[in-house]
């Protein structure tokens, strides 16, 4: 049984009720079976008067109310796990940040979190309720035919552990075969997803032909590890009802011997012959169920690794909460043979780094796509945590507390707005700003003389995305979220004029020169105007630091390093 999906559900106190009712119900309904194979062979037999059919519908009454209360329990209780999974998976998720994508694509866990976790329903609702039968009804049916037939209570007791051993064996098959299903469903999500969302950049490269075939193919893969499994399921099914048969075969024809000769009279004889089945029976339906159920316990491993990801060190997080609550002075930051590995990738997305950077220096990373610039800003926010080496914020290692990133104000290079007013798009990240500070945020991110054009000026809904601003706009709107927050001495930026006209350009670097003032800074830039504002200048080649130098000043201001990206085109 599943350790972590059986821990899930004792800590839902509602979840944790269900399931007990389910399983109780399943387990008296197999028992019954022994009383209403008793009233039918007295009946039959003439032990019992016609008067014991009576009780003979009760019970079967009875089985049926069970059987209908079980039903019920377990939607009950595969609503509340699948629930209780998927709030956690979404509050993990979230709690990740930027880092997730780079181990997990976002359709393999669209897939995970929709299909993936419905495909529990069998193995909740079936297996779990199968196997409680299974271990409690074949030992009391084997107890009452000791106490009616011992020799027929030999022959079932040698031939019933054939069921689980070929259901053991033919089970271990089908896991490895539904694993390979699952992560090709998962391929086949995570792909298709990537494809659309690079429709128009396909297109502009022609290469839309090519990846309609790419996806073709990873659909006939997940095809045919299907149909690997059906196979596999139909082959379970054949060797548990043959073995079953064969066992029920050498109970039957000695009872009929026995009964011929007169050894044994017909009473018991009837009620061995419906009891002998009823042993092996549970056993049958937990073997089915398992293979049903595979799926989702496959899915249920990717959720639960996708949750025990990095939890945050308690001991560790008090102790840099205490040395950021020492004071507000801006941080040094020390990187110490830094090595960042994704587990997707071969090579390093950062290796053996070292730097520091003073307390409200600004410091321009600069190099080509891939070269480890956004690894390490995502060290830095805390969503990344490197495999080797240390980050050290005033002396303290940083290991993803949440008090860090209060003090932190980032900017990505694609911000994401939210489909609500403008202002709480600013607020976002001080939730308790009042709409003055959002006015002045928004003056110092330049964003204020657009926003006032709105139909509704702050109380203006967005689209989903922004989609009724322009990017400069959105970028601004990011740099005032920026400045709502006054107390973050640290400013992370990841290429934020990217994309961006000149004169948008111009107003995002005019309000970041304005937000990096008294702030540890790190901007990862390719344009000389965000080149322009650092006092030092940071080269990053295949993850690794191939320059680290000061940046000297030209005669208009500019920074040496933004000179010269202006002379090489832009990559320093």
């Amino acid at each position: 049984m599943h350790k972590d999906l059986l821990r899930l559900a004792r800590s839902e106190r509602a979840v944790r009720r269900h399931l007990a009712l389910c399983l109780a119900a399943a387990v008296l309904a197999g028992l019954l079976v022994l009383v209403q194979a008793e009233l039918l062979a007295g009946v039959l037999s003439g032990r019992f008067a016609t008067s014991a059919l009576v009780f003979l519908a009760l019970v079967v009454g009875v089985r049926g109310t069970l059987g209908l209360v079980q039903g019920l329990a377990a939607g009950h209780t595969t609503t509340g796990v699948k629930s209780a999974l998927r709030h956690r998976l979404l509050s993990r998720l979230q709690e990740t940040g930027p880092a997730r994508p780079a181990s997990h694509r976002s359709g393999e866990l669209v897939t995970l979190t929709g299909r993936g976790l419905d495909a529990l329903d069998p193995y909740l609702s079936g297996y779990l309720p199968a196997v409680a039968v299974a271990g409690v009804v074949p030992v009391a049916v084997l107890v009452r035919l000791s106490a009616a037939d011992l020799t027929s209570a030999v022959i079932v007791l040698i031939t019933l552990p054939l069921i689980p051993i070929f259901g053991a064996l033919v089970g271990m098959h089908t896991k490895a075969v539904t694993e390979r299903q699952w992560q090709a469903l998962s391929r086949l999500g995570g792909h298709f997803l990537d494809v659309v969302r690079g429709l128009p950049t396909l297109r502009a490269f022609g290469r839309a032909r090519f990846q309609a075939e790419v996806i073709q193919q990873v659909a006939d893969a997940h095809r045919s590890a299907t149909m690997r499994t059906l196979r596999v399921a139909f082959l379970s099914s054949l060797v548990l009802e043959l073995a079953a048969s064969l066992s029920l075969a050498l109970v039957a024809v000695p009872v009929g011997l026995r009964l011929l000769s007169g050894s044994l009279d017909l009473s018991t004889a009837l009620l061995v012959l419906l009891l002998a089945p009823e042993a092996y029976l549970p056993l049958r339906t937990m073997g089915s169920r398992f293979h049903a159920a595979m799926e989702g316990v496959a899915a249920a491993d990717q959720a639960f690794a996708v949750l025990d990801g990095r939890p945050e060190r308690p001991a560790e997080a008090e102790q840099a909460s205490g040395a950021v609550k020492r004071g507000r002075i801006a941080p040094e930051i020390r990187l110490e043979n830094v090595t960042v590995r994704y587990p997707d990738r071969e090579e390093a997305a950062l290796e053996d780094v070292s730097l520091v950077i003073a307390s409200g220096e600004r410091v321009a990373l600069v190099g080509e796509s891939g070269a480890g610039k956004s690894t390490l800003l995502h060290l830095l926010l805390g969503s990344v945590s490197p495999t080797s080496g240390r980050v050290l914020i005033d002396g303290v290692e940083l290991t993803g507390l949440g008090a860090w990133r209060e003090r932190l104000a980032f900017v990505p290079q694609r911000p994401h707005l939210f489909a609500t007013t403008v202002a709480d798009n600013i607020r976002l990240g001080s939730p308790g700003a009042t709409i003055d500070e959002v006015r002045t945020a928004a003056k110092g991110a330049y964003a204020d003389e657009f926003v006032a054009a709105l139909p509704e000026g702050y109380q203006t809904v967005l689209g989903e995305r922004g989609a009724n601003l322009s990017a400069g706009q959105r970028q601004r709107v990011a740099l005032a979220r920026a400045f709502c927050r006054p107390a973050a001495d640290v400013l992370l930026l990841d290429e934020p004029t990217a994309r961006l006209d000149g004169r948008s350009e111009s107003a995002v670097v005019t309000a970041t020169r304005a937000l990096a003032e008294g702030r540890t800074s790190v901007i990862v830039a390719h344009r000389p105007a965000m080149i322009g504002l650092a006092d030092r200048v940071i080269r990053l080649t295949d993850g690794r630091v191939v320059s680290d130098r000061p940046a000297d000043r030209s005669e208009d201001g500019r920074s040496g390093g933004a000179v010269l990206a202006e002379k090489t085109g832009g990559s320093v």
